[in-house]
């Protein structure tokens, strides 16, 4: 079993920046890839990026390559995803998920986190 907690969501102006953390415990949790996902308001959740647990493999969907930043901290059991540039679609709730694979399906992971909310205004 393993519990994710997120944190560091808020709000922000377009073009600034954010670093969402999320906190992992539980047995088991370094041998999990995690991914960063998101849901807007009346959209299907989406993937953002994924890391595997050794952090050799890295994955970023299209909207977000070259603007955000997915890291992994095994010592803290945190993963971290650094967001520069970011545009008001960005905004939505973004959770993290633990899973056995750095894939892009939601529901191919296992574990998730309640959500933390990033509102960028234009």
């Amino acid at each position: 079993q393993v519990q994710l907690v997120e944190s560091g969501g808020g709000l922000v102006q377009a073009g600034g920046s954010l670093r969402l953390s999320c906190a992992a415990s539980g047995r088991g949790y370094m041998r999990y890839v995690i991914g960063w996902f998101r849901q807007a308001p009346g959209k299907e959740r989406e993937f953002t990026a994924a890391i595997s647990w050794s952090g050799g493999s890295i994955t970023y969907s299209r909207s977000v390559k070259g603007r955000f930043t997915i890291s992994r901290d095994n010592a803290r059991n945190t993963v971290a995803l650094q967001m520069n540039s970011l545009k008001p679609e960005d905004t939505a709730v973004y959770y993290c998920a633990a899973g056995p694979s750095v894939v892009e399906t939601a529901r191919l992971y296992d574990y998730w986190g309640q959500g933390t909310q990033v509102t960028v205004s234009s």
